[in-house]
Order: C-alpha cells, then sequence, then structure tokens
C-alpha cells in the first residue's frame, strides 16, 4: 500500500510541479532526509492531492493562501509558478492573496504578494519555470 501511495504521489507530484522540479528536488536527496521526501510524497502528494473532493486549480489555491498566511513566501512562489499545471489563474491569486490580507494580516499578504509577483516576473521572461525553484 505505501510503494502504491508513493509511486501515485510521485505522479501526482510531477504533474503539478513538473518533471524538472522533481528531478532536481530528488538529487538533492540525501539519507538524511530521504524519510522527509517519501513522507510528502506519501502523504501530501499521494494522499491529499488525490482525492477527488477539490479539482487542482482550488487545491493549489488553497495551498497559496495557506503558505502565505504562514509566512513561507519561498513555497508560495513554488506554488505560483505551479498554477501553469494546476489551472488557477493569476486573478484567482490575487483573490485568494486579498484573502490572507483580511483573515491573516497584511504583512503576510505583502510578503506573499511580492513573492507572487517575483514568480510570476520570472515567468514572463522565461527564467521562472517550477524547476528554478
Amino acid at each position: 500500500m505505501a510503494d502504491e501511495r508513493y509511486r501515485e504521489g510521485m505522479k501526482v507530484r510531477r504533474t503539478i510541479l513538473g518533471d524538472a522540479h522533481v528531478d532536481a528536488a530528488e538529487a538533492r536527496t540525501t539519507e538524511f532526509d530521504e524519510d522527509f521526501q517519501r513522507f510528502i510524497t506519501e502523504t501530501a502528494w499521494g494522499g491529499l492531492w488525490r482525492r477527488p473532493g477539490l479539482p487542482p486549480a482550488t487545491r493549489s489555491l488553497l495551498t497559496i493562501a495557506l503558505l502565505a498566511a504562514l509566512g513561507h513566501t519561498e513555497e508560495v512562489a513554488m506554488h505560483v509558478r505551479a498554477t501553469a499545471n494546476t489551472g488557477a489563474t493569476m486573478e484567482e491569486v490575487k483573490e485568494a492573496l486579498l484573502h490572507v490580507a483580511v483573515y491573516a494580516g497584511v504583512p503576510a499578504a505583502n510578503r506573499a504578494f511580492a513573492a507572487a509577483k517575483e514568480a510570476y516576473a520570472e515567468i514572463a521572461t522565461g527564467e521562472g519555470g517550477i524547476e528554478s525553484s
């Protein structure tokens, strides 16, 4: 069962984040963090992201908003770049970050907007594929 969840999780992870990003993450994996990498692949990608209750674009927006609320701007940028694969639009990301401003605070939203703007600028210039994080 765990191997199946890992394999399915890796498929979803590659679909959302792209092969180059996942390959780079796998290349950086060491004995120290290999259990963690397996855990997130099985749990986040093989469990949560595979559930049928929400479409990928909605999961993407929720993820961006939660990461923004928690101040994890590097992860916000990565998931903004992943919207190219999930179907969440720039307008929807903007609306999600406006929610962050009201419900989690303006400073958190301000940092997230900056990270998102940088990610979109990189995408526009061809420098910011998902693999760049």
